[in-house]
């Protein structure tokens, strides 16, 4: 539906300008009568028939040009008859494939990936633990005992007796279960809060990564979007010279403007080719840039120009106090010093006494041949259930030496933690100040657009008369292309910093990057 209607709107742009055409006279251009009126003039006192520029079927004369330029308005309007209406990238769109494709994102998306199961090493440090262990192989057991008492059914009971068992090679077999569940562990404690703060930064250090993705994302855009806007000024600018060059030419021919005009004319269209050649390249490297972030094909990258949308009305202290809140980078900072102090407190710890509630099964077999016999076998089994005390009596000074070095990380990022906060305030002062400037700067732009352009009509008119000469007239349109592209180079300018100062204070998301999307201007 959207396709039908742009190139409806490109069709009733046409057949405009071909009704315009038609309504035209097919004589000598009207802008250029009064310059060439007291010749013709000269030349019918003489009985000499005007010149033959000027005859109906000349091809070197203005008629000719104005004849041509005709032709050239009716072949652009053919021409968007037949072009299909090409549809511009939006910002938002940008950005959802960019989600998707964006090298640097996609780290940091695998990164954000560790932050889950570090929560749930977290919980399973105060889970029951339960392990098994079994061997097999050859064997070698020999036990003596004295002393012993012996009683048997009808045997009566003896004292002093003695025992002994010999398996001098044979199968040896242990099997064990043993369970565990912490019941206090200060060390374990400390283990789970580093877990947990991990996890945490891991959170936070993908939502920055989105943030600057998202901001990066914006800035590529619209340097396509200036880009194509520089090109599209040159090629004007281009059209206009090659215009006023053929025209010089042309009343030089007929000896009514200097050599010196043909000759600025044309050096102006080199230097304009020089510089389109230059913005060429700029555009193709700019769509590349936006392409590999976002996948797009670049054959079907269009950006837009933001229209001027005036900064928020809050005061820097509100930005500064969100900045403070909410920044990413100021929050990260903290949790670092949460970590760094957990890590000296698991180090502290490791010294306190630990209980675990144990539960242990056991059974060893020893069978084969001995000095008694070749059908020895040995066989013991064991059983516990109950808690188990653990205390760390001595490390030779390795628990104390890691304490203090945790301790020194901890008073490192304490300052860590200063420097972030005073280098985000002054980043939100700069970015609060440029956006004020860079609003005024829109205003003034603007302002100089229309004196540009006043400026430039003027100019020409003048050089229509002859008070003016054609470099004034090329001088003038340049001033105004100019202006052109540094305002839209303005107007980005302050959608990025406008971004930026909600991405300092922690609030960029898609909600603000449609918000600014509404701000653009349509595809013309």
């Amino acid at each position: 539906m959207r396709k039908t209607i742009a190139a409806s709107a490109y069709s009733i742009s046409a057949r405009a300008i071909f009704d315009l055409i038609s309504c035209m006279p097919q004589g000598r251009p009207p802008a250029l009568t009064p310059a060439l009126s007291q010749r013709e003039r000269e030349s019918s006192r003489r009985g000499q028939s005007p010149s033959p520029l000027w005859g109906e079927a000349g091809v070197r004369g203005l008629r000719g040009i104005h004849i041509v330029g005709l032709l050239g308005l009716k072949l652009a309007a053919a021409a968007l008859l037949l072009t299909p209406a090409a549809h511009a990238t939006d910002l938002l769109q940008a950005w959802q494939a960019a989600e998707q494709h964006d090298r640097e994102l996609a780290v940091a998306r695998a990164a954000h990936g560790a932050a889950e199961p570090q929560r749930r090493q977290a919980s399973a440090l105060w889970r029951p633990g339960v392990g098994m262990t079994a061997a097999a192989g050859w064997g070698h057991g020999e036990s003596q005992m004295r002393g012993a008492q012996f009683s048997a059914p009808g045997m009566g009971t003896s004292n002093d007796v003695d025992f002994g068992t010999s398996v001098t090679g044979g199968t040896a077999t242990r099997v064990a279960l043993q369970a565990s569940q912490p019941l206090y562990n200060p060390e374990r404690r400390a283990q789970q809060q580093q877990l947990h703060l991990q996890a945490d930064m891991g959170d936070l250090q993908w939502q920055a990564a989105q943030q600057a993705a998202m901001l990066r994302t914006v800035q590529q855009y619209l340097d396509l979007a200036v880009a194509q806007e520089a090109l599209r000024l040159i090629d004007a600018q281009l059209d206009a010279v090659r215009r006023a060059a053929a025209e010089a030419q042309d009343r030089y021919d007929i000896g009514s403007a200097p050599i010196t005009a043909v000759h600025e004319a044309r050096a102006q269209e080199a230097q304009l080719q020089a510089r389109r050649l230059a913005a060429q390249a700029d555009l193709a490297i700019q769509r590349r840039q936006l392409a590999d972030t976002t996948g797009l094909p670049v054959d079907a990258l269009q950006a837009r120009l933001p229209r001027a949308t005036a900064p928020a009305e809050q005061a820097l202290a509100l930005w500064q106090e969100r900045a403070a809140a909410a920044n990413p980078g100021i929050r990260l900072q903290l949790l670092a010093a949460d970590l760094a102090r957990a890590e000296a407190d698991k180090h502290r710890a490791s010294a306190a006494p630990r209980l675990d509630l144990v539960a242990q099964a056991a059974q060893e077999r020893l069978s084969g041949s001995g000095d008694y016999g070749s059908g020895a076998r040995n066989k013991d089994t064991r059983a516990m259930l109950g808690v188990q005390l653990t205390v760390p009596l001595y490390t030779g000074g390795y628990r104390s030496a890691k304490e203090d070095e945790s301790l020194a990380r901890w008073n490192e990022a304490q300052a860590r933690l200063d420097a972030t906060r005073e280098q985000v305030a002054r980043q939100v002062h700069a970015a609060w100040l440029g956006q004020q400037a860079g609003a005024q700067q829109v205003q003034a732009l603007q302002q100089a657009l229309l004196a540009s352009g006043a400026r430039q009509d003027a100019t020409r008119t003048g050089y229509e008369v002859g008070d003016r000469t054609l470099l004034d007239v090329l001088h003038a349109d340049n001033d105004h292309a100019a202006t052109q592209l540094a305002l839209a180079q303005a107007r980005s300018r302050l959608l990025v910093l406008q971004l930026q100062l909600a991405q300092l204070a922690g609030q960029l998301d898609e909600g603000v990057l449609r918000q600014a999307g509404a701000s653009f201007m349509a595809p013309e």
